[in-house]
């Protein structure tokens, strides 16, 4: 159920009008560049998980959960990108991926300095940034095999809806690691 008082804008096929952030324009000048189709919404700012839940009802799909963590000398970083209603634990990510040393949730600094994102926009569309380079993307499998994928779109006000093989074959350049 959509709660009225939280603005959600009708779908819009084309990209803002304006742009918030240099990742944002960055992000739908690669839809364009590589001809993916995509939806969005604007929004307040989608902070909360109710707030996600009154997205997802408008854009059709629900929005995923990104988490940005990081090893404890902060010199491994991770994108990891999950199901909203799947917890994150800790002992089961860093086993997932060979048992890894214990991983925390990095600060708000690396996660700009790193992604080009504030706190309640992480994405792994950020992962087209030159100095997120050295960001590991991990992705659940259960969201890698879904048709449609939503997310921010690098800030707290538009989320976006494109194909998951769109987001993976195409925009990424990269690989990512199925969990």
């Amino acid at each position: 159920m959509m709660d009225s008082a939280f603005k959600v804008s009708s779908i819009i096929t084309t990209p803002p009008p304006e742009f918030s952030t240099e990742l944002q324009q960055k992000v739908y000048e690669r839809f364009a560049s590589l001809g993916i189709p995509f939806e969005r919404v604007d929004t307040d700012p989608g902070i909360t998980m109710e707030d996600c839940l009154n997205i997802s009802a408008r854009i059709g799909v629900r929005i995923v959960k990104t988490i940005f963590l990081c090893n404890r000398q902060q010199t491994l970083f991770y994108l990891y990108v999950t199901s909203d209603d799947k917890p994150f634990v800790t002992r089961d990510f860093c086993a997932a991926l060979g048992g890894i040393p214990r991983v925390s949730f990095a600060s708000a600094e690396k996660l700009w300095e790193l992604t080009g994102v504030h706190v309640g926009a992480t994405t792994i569309l950020s992962a087209i940034l030159p100095q997120a380079s050295s960001v590991k993307l991990v992705m659940d499998s259960a969201i890698a095999t879904g048709e449609w994928f939503a997310c921010t779109d690098g800030t707290p006000t538009c989320f976006v809806k494109l194909r998951t093989r769109d987001l993976l074959d195409c925009y990424l350049s990269r690989p990512v690691t199925l969990i």
